[in-house]
């Protein structure tokens, strides 16, 4: 039996992008472009018409830009919508907004279109064939803006209770959003995340979940403390890795090769932690495309951490925890909702139990928080 193609939607207000997305989608036997569209009006007019299953949808159009047109198809339609963005700060700071209001993902524009849009062809494709069997992006309320006033102050000499890694790819900028912003401003633990996201994109996402979190969050640097109630998100186009050293531990950041067709890798990042924290990591896959992260959970399993793949029925795309389950690496398999309960009971047992160990006088037995 043969399965209809995909039908797209393209949405741009530029002729020559209206002629290279389709130009591209057309070479993939499995998508057909059904349409194409100038602006937000003429697209809703065609998505009425036409019925597409996905949208590829420019945000910055003249008349009803893209935003606008956004809200409307999730109003009306719930079709997942694909950001093709523009490769700026203003074109991420758009981005992310489109992400908070329900589009599925987004891939960068090239600067040079016309000579580098060909490269981005394999991640399109493979973004609308996801995105036609997605479940959705489901919206959830966004955090108010967390009073930076109220925050509790970065404590160098507390010593996290665990290292929690988080990996996650399509629908994870939501996702990271719920789990992060539930989180306490002293949440005993210390956070890295590799979330899929070219360069450019990462620092903003990062400023903007700072802002709605009681705990820190910033992009990571190399040299980066790993502090017990803040969250470090991968830049862009690096891997991240974690080392343990005398004076404290930090993040690491190189420019490796890709691993699983990804920099950043969740496979780099997991692998790290499981050789540096062992049995005081914990391992997360949340939903995203493909396999990444699912053989680096493994070997924190093996070095006895605690591994975590969020539930299927909660995911956008249930590809990365799916791969991880399917190999027997994931000990827990909890929904999105009880994610972030699920990490602060098992942190807040670990500093409970250390606590504990403590000597009568108060005095900090050696090596606390550490294998």
């Amino acid at each position: 039996m043969t399965t209809a193609p995909v039908r797209v939607l393209v949405v741009d207000d530029s002729a020559l992008m209206r002629k290279l997305i389709p130009q591209i989608l057309e070479k993939d036997s499995s998508i057909q472009v059904v349409g194409t569209a100038m602006d937000g009006n003429f697209g809703l007019k065609k998505i009425e018409d036409l019925k597409p299953q996905v949208v590829t949808l420019d945000l910055e159009m003249p008349g009803m830009g893209g935003l606008d047109m956004l809200k409307e198809i999730m109003r009306r339609h719930r079709l997942p919508v694909i950001v093709v963005s523009s490769h700026s700060t203003q074109g991420a700071s758009i981005t992310l907004q489109a992400l908070s209001l329900g589009a599925f993902d987004f891939v960068a524009k090239p600067h040079d279109v016309s000579a580098r849009m060909p490269q981005i062809a394999a991640e399109l494709i493979a973004k609308i064939k996801a995105a036609a069997q997605s479940r959705g992006v489901r919206m959830r309320p966004v955090p108010d803006i967390f009073p930076r006033s109220t925050k509790l102050a970065l404590d160098p000499k507390r010593l996290p209770s665990r290292l929690v890694a988080i990996g996650v790819s399509t629908g994870g900028p939501q996702a990271l959003q719920h789990v992060l912003s539930q989180l306490p401003g002293d949440f005993p633990a210390t956070i890295v995340v590799v979330q899929h996201m070219p360069e450019g994109f990462t620092e903003m996402f990062a400023r903007r979940l700072d802002e709605i979190c009681a705990i820190g969050v910033k992009e990571a640097q190399s040299g980066d403390l790993l502090l017990a109630g803040r969250a470090l998100i991968c830049p862009g186009s690096r891997h991240l890795k974690v080392k343990r050293l005398p004076l404290g531990d930090v993040a690491v950041l190189n420019d490796d090769p890709h691993v699983n067709g990804h920099r950043p890798s969740v496979d780099v990042l997991f692998k790290s932690v499981a050789e540096e924290f062992g049995a005081k990591s914990i391992a997360v896959l949340m939903t995203g495309m493909g396999e990444d992260g699912a053989n680096g959970m493994g070997l924190v399993r093996a070095a006895r951490g605690m591994t975590i793949a969020q539930n299927e029925e909660s995911c956008v795309v249930f590809g990365m925890p799916k791969a991880a389950i399917d190999r027997g690496f994931a000990l827990r398999v909890v929904g999105l909702d009880a994610l972030a309960k699920t990490l602060l009971a098992q942190c807040t047992q670990d500093r409970r139990t250390e606590l504990a160990s403590e000597p009568a006088d108060g005095g900090k037995a050696a090596g606390a928080g550490r294998d």
